[in-house]
Parts: structure tokens; sequence; C-alpha cells
């Protein structure tokens, strides 16, 4: 190899190296527990199920408010403070903005005429709560409150508007037909078919990591990031996403159902193409690996402000649930 080769491949090691030392000596529990509580309390305060109580507003808030990571509009704010290391009200408006919009993707998910999941969140499903049909038009109401938040953050004087048309184009892209959308449109059709590791790749990148992406990009777009800072975020973004559905695919052929308070085994008895039933689940779990090392080497420009975003990497392929 030649000497300028071998001195690149050195700082990148050092660098990831950096990152990973970073990510072992943050408080990632405590930050996790700060911020789903300030994203929790926003969350409520948007759905405002208190003064609506009607059946649909019931079924919207069984959804939302049922306890989950809230990786999404924590990673939002996670990549605003590598950038500025604040995350204003806007950052947090958008965050939620997006997990409604994953909220209402899982209700749609668990349909009958989809998935059919009877269990998520440890709770059941919408639509075996309610019924189908509110369960259909809660998940509708989830997108639209979703994008009725984000249009709401216009009101925060400090915050430049034309930066928050840029994240709705931004987020509708990752969210719709080009994006989630499409992926859980292709990982239908390929129930009972057995895919490479290349259209397995592209089919996650769209129904799991669209929305990873989306979440981080906003973090940055309305942090002020510049082009630099935005492409090595968004490689952050594409790594996890996909580090995340490998560890999904995982846990679904060994995770405990009261851990991770869904069912598992479904994959199979679905026939669908997953990352152990194609590499096995020993070579999966190195792939995730890979993909987290990638991620840390993404983020090593920004040093100790991407603390939070280097733990939740790691934590990505470590955890039960």
């Amino acid at each position: 190899m030649p000497p300028m080769l071998c001195l690149q491949k050195a700082a990148v090691l050092q660098m990831m190296s950096d990152m990973q030392n970073t990510a072992a000596g943050f408080d990632l529990r405590g930050y996790l527990k700060q911020q789903q509580e300030r994203i929790n309390r926003r969350l409520a305060a948007l759905l405002d199920c208190n003064r609506i109580q009607t059946r649909l507003c019931a079924a919207m808030k069984h959804c939302l408010m049922a306890p989950g990571k809230r990786l999404r509009p924590v990673l939002c704010i996670a990549a605003a403070e590598a950038v500025t290391e604040i995350a204003d009200e806007t950052v947090l408006e958008a965050g939620c903005a997006i997990e409604m919009i994953h909220a209402y993707s899982l209700i749609h998910d668990d349909l009958p005429a989809m998935d059919n999941d009877v269990l998520r969140r440890g709770q059941p499903t919408c639509h075996v709560k309610f019924d189908e049909a509110t369960a259909i038009l809660a998940g509708d109401a989830l997108l639209t409150l979703a994008f009725q938040t984000l249009a709401g953050c216009a009101r925060f004087q400090e915050t430049n508007t034309c930066l928050i048309l840029e994240a709705v184009s931004l987020i509708t892209r990752c969210a719709g037909y080009e994006g989630m959308v499409e992926g859980q449109m292709q990982d239908m059709a390929a129930e009972g078919q057995s895919l490479g590791l290349d259209p397995l790749k592209q089919m996650h990148a769209l129904k799991t990591g669209a929305l990873i992406s989306a979440s981080v990009s906003c973090g940055a777009l309305l942090s002020g990031a510049d082009e630099q800072q935005k492409t090595a975020l968004l490689s952050y973004a594409e790594n996890i996403g996909l580090a995340f559905q490998v560890t999904d695919d995982i846990l679904n052929v060994k995770g405990n159902p009261e851990r991770m308070g869904k069912a598992a085994g479904t994959d199979q008895a679905r026939a669908k193409s997953t990352y152990p039933a194609l590499m096995g689940l020993e070579r999966a779990g190195e792939y995730a690996k890979d993909l987290v090392g990638n991620a840390l080497q993404s983020i090593g420009i920004f040093g100790n402000t991407a603390a939070p975003l280097a733990a939740i990497a790691t934590y990505i392929i470590e955890r039960d649930r």
C-alpha cells in the first residue's frame, strides 16, 4: 500500500477509535431519558387529547404516546447539537412531526391488509384495540397533524421560513412514494421471494432508512449545517438506518417478545427476506457492526459535540428491543 494511503487509513482508524471512545464515555441512558421526557411532553401538548376527547383522538393517543424509544426525534435533536451544541424549539417541533409520521406508518403497517400484527410496543395494535376503520383514520390524522406541526414552526421568529419549507420538502420526500411508503410496498411484494443483498439494502434504505435519514438531515438543516456537515451526517444516518434494520431482523429471530413488546419469528412465518436468512445470524451481526463503524467514521469531524450520535450508533446494535 502506498505511504499516502497508509496514512489516510491510519487517520480513518484513529478517527473511528476516537468516536468509539467518545461514545463509551457518554451517559446515553441519562441523555435519552432527558430527551424522551422533553419529546413526550411536546407530543402530548401537540395532540391535546385533554381538550379533544373523541374516539379518533383516543386511537391517535394510544399509538403516539405508547412507550417507545423516540429514536427519530432524538436523532433530529442530536444532529442539531452536533452542529451548534443547541437544539432549539424548531428542531424539537420537527422531530415531533417525524415521530407522528413514524407512528402513523406503524398503525398502517400493522393492519390485516399488511403485516396483520396484534402487538406493538407491548400493547394491542390500533386495529385490535379499536377497529380497522378507526386505525386507518388515526394513521391519516397523525400524518396530517405532522404537517400541521411543521407548518407551525413558522411562529418561531428566529427560524428562517425558507429552511422550514426545505425541511417540509425533505420529510415529505423521505416519507412518501420516493421513500418509506415505497419501501413498505417493496417489502410486501417481496414476501415469499429470496432477495439478494443489494435489493434487500435498497428496500430497507427506503422502508426504515429514509425516515431516519430525514430525522438527522432535518436536524442538520434547521441548525444551519454547512455542506460538509450535511454530507457527513447523511452518511451517518444511512449507515445507522441500515444497521437498525439488520438488528431488527436479528431480534426477530432471537429476541425476547416481552422485552421487544412485539412478537418474534414473524419474518420467517411470512417468508420475508432478511439479513439473518441471507447471511446467517453471526455474519448479519458483523455486518451491523461494520455499518456502525462507518457511521462513527462519518461524524469524526464533529468531535465531542457528536457524542450523543456516536453513543446512539453503538446502542442501535446493542439493544434488545
